[in-house]
C-alpha cells in the first residue's frame, strides 16, 4: 500500500512538472514583440517554408488565432521581421559613411556589417536566405543597392578629386558592398578568423585596389575562341 501511495504521489508530481506553462498575461504591444521574436528565431532555424504558424503559436505559449489577429498569417510576420532587419543593417551601414577618409570609411562599413553579422546571426541568416515572400521594403539585393547608392556618394567625391571619372562610382560600389556582404555571408557560418581580422583583410583587398586603379583599365588576356 504504502509503495502504491509513493507511485501515485510521484505520478502527480511528473504531472505537475510536464504541464504547460500558464499563460503570461502581456500589453498588445507586448505581445506583438513577443510574437515577432519567437518568428525571428523559428524563420532563422528553418526558413519560410518550414516555418508554420502553429510552431509560432506553439512557442509562444499562444492560440493561433492570437497570431492571425497580429499578422493576419505567415506571410504578415514574415514581412514585419524581414523589414526589421533590412532598416536595422541599413541603418549600420548608412550611419558609418558620415564623416572620416575613405579608408576609414571602408574600415567602419566593414565592420558594421561584420558586427550585425554576428551580434543579429538571425537577422542577417534571414535576409540572405531565398524567400517567396516579398516585404515591403524589397529583398536583400535591393538593400545592398541602397547601400551602394551611399557608398556611391562617397567614391564619387573621392574619384573627381583623382582625377578618375566619376560616372564609374556606381559600379565601383556595387563591387565594394558585393565584396563585403557575401564574406559576411561565408562568414556568418566560418567564424573563423575573428570580425577584426575579416574586416582588416577585406580593407586591405579593397583600399590597396583602389590605391592602384588604373584610370583606362584594359583585360590583358582575352579567353581563346
Amino acid at each position: 500500500m504504502a509503495a502504491r501511495r509513493r507511485a501515485k504521489r510521484d505520478a502527480a508530481a511528473g504531472a505537475r512538472v510536464t504541464a504547460p506553462a500558464a499563460r503570461v498575461r502581456m500589453t498588445g504591444a507586448e505581445r506583438r514583440q513577443q510574437l515577432l521574436d519567437v518568428a525571428r528565431a523559428l524563420f532563422a532555424e528553418k526558413g519560410f517554408d518550414g516555418a508554420s504558424i502553429e510552431e509560432i503559436a506553439h512557442r509562444a505559449n499562444v492560440s493561433k488565432p492570437v497570431v492571425y489577429e497580429h499578422f493576419g498569417g505567415k506571410e504578415g510576420i514574415y514581412a514585419v521581421v524581414v523589414d526589421r532587419e533590412m532598416q536595422s543593417l541599413l541603418d549600420r551601414m548608412v550611419s558609418t559613411l558620415d564623416g572620416g577618409g575613405p579608408r576609414e570609411l571602408l574600415e567602419h562599413a566593414a565592420l558594421a556589417l561584420l558586427g550585425y553579422v554576428d551580434e543579429a546571426h538571425d537577422g542577417f541568416r534571414i535576409l540572405v536566405r531565398d524567400s517567396p515572400v516579398a516585404s515591403a521594403s524589397g529583398t536583400f539585393s535591393t538593400l545592398l543597392n541602397d547601400i551602394a547608392g551611399q557608398v556611391e556618394h562617397v567614391l564619387a567625391h573621392e574619384f573627381d578629386s583623382r582625377g578618375y571619372d566619376d560616372k564609374l562610382a556606381p559600379l565601383y560600389a556595387q563591387a565594394l558592398v558585393g565584396m563585403v556582404a557575401l564574406t559576411g555571408q561565408w562568414w556568418l557560418d566560418a567564424r573563423k578568423p575573428k570580425r577584426h581580422e575579416v574586416a582588416a583583410h577585406l580593407v586591405n583587398l579593397a583600399w590597396n585596389g583602389l590605391s592602384h586603379l588604373e584610370h583606362k583599365p584594359k583585360i590583358q588576356h582575352s579567353p581563346r575562341g
